[in-house]
Parts: C-alpha cells; sequence; structure tokens
C-alpha cells in the first residue's frame, strides 16, 4: 500500500505558512516539529471528511496543528472543498476521562486505513506532554471533530 503524504494536500507555499504558524504559537519549536504536527493535522481533517460517522479526535499535540489550520481561513476553506467536506472544530478542555487512549487508537488505526502514517510520538492522551504545545484542547467523540448534522458534503445542498 502507498502511504499519501499529507503534505501534498496543501500547496508548498500554504504549508510553509501554516508551518510558521505553529512555530510561532510555540516559540523555540523546530521547524521539522512543526512540519511534522501540520502534516499530522492535514491527515486527521482529511481522515475525518471522509468518515464523517466515525468518532475520532485529534490528540492534543496534532490539535495544535489543526489550529493553525483554522486560523489560515481561506487555507483551509480550500482544503476542506478539495476533501469534499467543512470538518468543523469543537474544542473542550482536556480532561483524561472524557479523552481516554480509545479514541486516539480508533483515530490512528483509521488513518492508516486511509494511507496515511501516523506519528506514534505525536498521537499521545491529553496528559501527555512530551511533545509540549500552546494548545490546552482536546476532543472527546462526543463533542466533535465532526457530528453528521453539522457536515456540508460536496454537492449537497
Amino acid at each position: 500500500m502507498l502511504v499519501a503524504e499529507p503534505s501534498a494536500l496543501l500547496p508548498a507555499a500554504d504549508h510553509a505558512a501554516v508551518t510558521a504558524t505553529v512555530m510561532d504559537n510555540n516559540p523555540g519549536m523546530t521547524e521539522d516539529t512543526a512540519g511534522r504536527i501540520l502534516d499530522q493535522a492535514l491527515a486527521f481533517v482529511a481522515t475525518a471528511a471522509r468518515n464523517p460517522l466515525v468518532p475520532i479526535a485529534p490528540s492534543r499535540t496534532v490539535d495544535e496543528g489543526w489550529h493553525a489550520l483554522v486560523l489560515h481561513t481561506a487555507v483551509y476553506a480550500r482544503l476542506c472543498d478539495r476533501l469534499g467536506a467543512f470538518v468543523h472544530h469543537y474544542p473542550e478542555r482536556p480532561d483524561t476521562a472524557r479523552q481516554g487512549h480509545d479514541v486516539i487508537e480508533r483515530t490512528v488505526a483509521l488513518l492508516a486505513a486511509e494511507g496515511y502514517a501516523p506519528d506514534p510520538d505525536l498521537w499521545m492522551p491529553p496528559s501527555d506532554t512530551s511533545v509540549p504545545v500552546a494548545a490546552s484542547c482536546g476532543h472527546s467523540p462526543r463533542c466533535g471533530p465532526i457530528e453528521p448534522s453539522d457536515v456540508v458534503l460536496a454537492g449537497a445542498a
């Protein structure tokens, strides 16, 4: 099976701009780490768009990349248009009682099934801060990242 390159989901200039936002929000973070975080966020958004009925959620670290994408509203809107669905972001405060490792495992498995290579260092539960990020946001399957009623599929009116 070929591994999909999440960075191919954005033009190079957009990828560089969003990577820079991840770095700006996390002083001292290397460009390599910021790029890895963005790539995992891109894989997550693409997977969520293709699987709107499956309850998945990003790790706290990957969510940092999603936040940077959302801040680039035009880039994010074009990405979602290309994916065929707008993936809404529903933030919650991190809570290990709601955001267990099971949702991370399910999400990582679905990313792999979609052809992406999950970066295991970035898919940790909210309590793991081995990759420090500014985001203090978590997700449980109930809050999102998407709900079927909130997904606008391409061609649907």
